[in-house]
């Protein structure tokens, strides 16, 4: 039997049904925020992510997904987001627009080769969102606010904003040179990944995940003790900001993220998830002032934010978080022979069309066997067909919760429905009774398998 590769997951039915509400979720609150969504290929020339992410980093040393396709050109599918928007923003020259800043947003698959394990896999699906074309505090405080309120329309409670400033690239040179002062005494004591990356970028060390445990790098100097005058005016503004959008954060100085495009603000957004110690950051970002000309376009300041979806949905299982996913569908058609089967047919096109959930007989079951497959589809209405009534421009709906039957003209059965479906709350499904009620069996003598107590087939 040929499986699904390691590190990957197949999402369907109520999982997938999440999936759906979270992107359902992302693309409103990016409608309000005018953020347009973007696409961008899954994979991208090799050289994107080594300029973009940085030699020095794991993704890209360790974890990408690099292949030479039939025209000796050197592919990588695609880590993270980011990279990619950004060569789309200069290769289709959205720097030149009127309309600055550029405000959009992305959600597919990114691929990443490293150990599978709870909250992370090689095939992982991200949403995040881009503001470039803008250096001004505010733009930070919104890309928080949007991560903060997609989360919070989830239902997610215990959110957590943790904050840190890398400076500007004075300050950020100040500091690698103190950080790599503390940190040569300690040379032999850290991995042999950080070994390496000591004189290359010291900065990667703080965020190994062999050696960011160690109390080497707990001690190590911090970021803000080493942010100049304009930086540090810069980082008080953004807090101001988020003050005035009731947004609570903590600073945390050991916040640098792991990719060499950072500079200012970067930030973590957490929840507090006691069973799930390793998979409480569910997303980040940061700012990128660097990357746009680093790829070879114009110096343009940048900000942004990614999530991991998989991260998101254990914080919702964690929390025990009840999403409003439709779990019903509205009716149920039923029908017994070819005549009323063809007109089942028409007939759920016609609902489907008017905005109705709507389901049928696909397996020619008898009408007991039907009536159980509605149950397990929830259905809150059945819609029973008989050659007799079809004569006469009607059909049987039933309530599945008050077990009333009315006999409705097809003219009218769609403001009817709608009049039965208005109050969704009262409409909750109790077959069991129903079938007690009505003594379903298949021993019926009509042709249609009805229950003896409801058969109209001899009327």
């Amino acid at each position: 039997m040929i499986t699904k590769p390691k590190g990957t997951s197949d999402i369907y039915g109520k999982e997938a049904k999440i999936w759906k509400y979270i992107e359902e979720i992302v693309d409103s609150v990016m409608e309000k925020y005018n953020y347009t969504y973007i696409r961008t290929p899954l994979f991208e020339a090799t050289e994107l992510f080594h300029r973009g992410i940085g030699d020095t980093s794991d993704i890209v040393t360790k974890e990408t997904y690099d292949f030479v396709d039939r025209g000796n050109r050197k592919l990588t599918l695609r880590p993270e987001g980011t990279a990619g928007v950004v060569r789309s923003f200069i290769e289709n020259k959205m720097y030149g627009s009127e309309t600055l800043p550029v405000k959009c947003y992305y959600n597919g698959t990114m691929y990443r080769y490293e150990r599978p394990q709870l909250g992370r896999d090689r095939e992982l699906t991200q949403f995040g969102f881009e503001v470039l074309g803008t250096d001004d505090p505010l733009s930070d405080a919104e890309v928080i606010s949007v991560a903060v309120n997609i989360y919070k329309m989830l239902g997610l409670k215990d959110i957590k904003v943790e904050i840190n400033s890398l400076g500007d690239s004075e300050s950020r040179n100040n500091y690698r040179q103190a950080l790599l002062n503390y940190l040569k005494p300690y040379q032999d004591k850290l991995c042999d990944d950080c070994k390496a990356r000591l004189e290359k970028n010291p900065l990667r060390i703080l965020d190994c995940k062999i050696d960011s445990a160690t109390d080497i790098i707990k001690n190590a100097p911090t970021t803000i003790a080493y942010l100049n005058e304009e930086s540090k005016e810069r980082f008080e503004t953004l807090k101001d900001y988020l003050d005035i959008l009731e947004i609570p954060y903590e600073v945390n100085p050991q916040i640098v993220r792991g990719l060499d495009y950072y500079n200012h603000t970067v930030f973590e957004i957490k929840v507090d998830l006691p069973g799930l110690s390793n998979a409480q950051t569910i997303g980040a970002g940061g700012r990128y002032n660097g990357l746009v000309k680093e790829l070879g376009g114009p110096d343009t300041a940048c900000i942004g934010f990614a999530s991991g979806v998989s991260r998101v949905v254990l914080a919702l299982k964690e929390q025990d978080v009840e999403l409003p996913i439709k779990k019903e569908i509205d009716a149920f058609i039923m029908y017994v022979n070819e005549d009323e089967k063809k007109y089942a047919l028409y007939l759920q096109q016609e609902l489907r069309m008017a905005g109705f959930t709507i389901e049928t007989e696909y397996t020619n079951r008898s009408l007991k066997a039907q009536f159980k497959q509605a149950e397990r589809l929830k259905s809150k209405l059945l819609i029973i067909l008989n050659s007799e009534d079809l004569d006469n421009g009607e059909v049987q709906v039933k309530n599945s919760n008050t077990k009333k039957t009315d006999k409705i003209s097809l003219e009218y059965l769609i403001y009817y429905l709608d009049e039965q479906l208005a109050d969704e709350d009262s409409l909750t499904l109790d077959f069991e009774n129903f079938q007690k009620q009505t003594s379903l069996t298949d021993n019926c003598e009509c042709e249609h398998h009805c229950s003896h107590d409801d058969c109209h087939c001899k009327d």
